[in-house]
């Protein structure tokens, strides 16, 4: 049986597994300050997730400075950077190529903060504490 070919398959368990490698590294080196820049010295980065391409050539890493501040000079610091990156990345995984590697804003927080601000409206409160089978 084929596997699906569309963009809305799920990803197999081997770009997973990359993908899960290629974070821990990238997290490891930022948190023990392995690349050498100003912006990245005095933000504490996080990488909540990185997603991999199904061929494994492109790894696209979603960061966050810690309170969520300065996101762009943090994303321009590391994008600077993203060759010695992927070098420090290659050496600390087991895969045959490294993959080109790019970085953007992880924007699950935003979206976190958006849906619990939409379950707490007027709106939602009040349907929510309708009695289940209540007709208006």
């Amino acid at each position: 049986m084929a596997r699906p070919n569309s963009k809305d398959s799920q990803p197999s368990h081997r770009t997973q597994r990359v993908a899960e490698l290629i974070r821990h590294a990238a997290a490891e080196l930022l948190a023990r300050g392995g690349v050498t820049d100003p912006v990245l010295e005095t933000h504490i980065v996080t990488v909540p997730e990185v997603r991999m391409s199904p061929d494994l050539k492109l790894a696209t890493i979603f960061i966050m400075p810690l309170g969520g501040k300065d996101i762009e000079p943090v994303l321009a610091a590391l994008t600077k950077h993203k060759k010695f990156i992927r070098g420090e990345i290659a050496h600390r995984i087991n895969v045959k190529y490294a993959p080109e590697i790019r970085f953007l804003a992880d924007e699950s927080f935003d979206k976190g903060a958006y849906i619990d601000k939409l379950l707490k409206s007027p709106v939602v409160t009040r349907d929510l504490a309708k009695p289940a089978g209540s007709e208006d």
